[in-house]
């Protein structure tokens, strides 16, 4: 099994940026997190962060090709991207959309996600767990269907 970890906008500067809100493990430590939880079920990542859209969207894209599944944190593209919902859309791949705050207790803009109408599940408000708790979801959604 192959699963595409996309990070969106100002990911990277996870462990600086509001502390009080994403905590302080940074990307790297995330990432390191998602790839000892994926070694142990035996499914593989290909990880991305990008501060593009057109970079996230060129990734979904050619996941079609490779992947099982997307997990993806898209930022503050979450709110703002139908040419992320659209890709998604089209290369009919299961996602998984995360997030580290509760975006529904943020502020109101924050409320609305593109991308959680067309994902197979949100998981948020979990800090960096939200990481862990989303490829654990959607290894087990490949796999049951796999199996059906």
């Amino acid at each position: 099994m192959e699963i595409l970890v996309l990070h969106g906008p100002n990911l990277n500067m996870l462990g600086v940026r509001e502390p009080e809100v994403y905590g302080t493990d940074t990307l790297d430590d995330i990432n390191r997190s998602l790839q000892s939880a994926a070694a142990d079920r035996g499914v593989a990542l290909r990880i991305l962060q990008s501060n593009h859209e057109g970079v996230l969207v060129d990734e979904i894209q050619q996941a079609l090709e490779w992947a099982d599944g997307i997990l993806i944190n898209p930022g503050a593209y979450t709110h703002t991207s139908i040419a992320l919902r659209d890709a998604i859309v089209a290369v009919g791949l299961p996602v998984v959309e995360v997030h580290m705050s509760d975006i529904h207790t943020r502020e109101k803009f924050r409320h609305h996600s593109y991308i959680e109408a067309v994902a197979i599940g949100q998981i948020c408000g979990h800090g960096s767990d939200s990481y862990r708790l989303g490829l654990e979801a959607l290894v087990n959604h490949v796999a049951n269907r796999s199996e059906a």
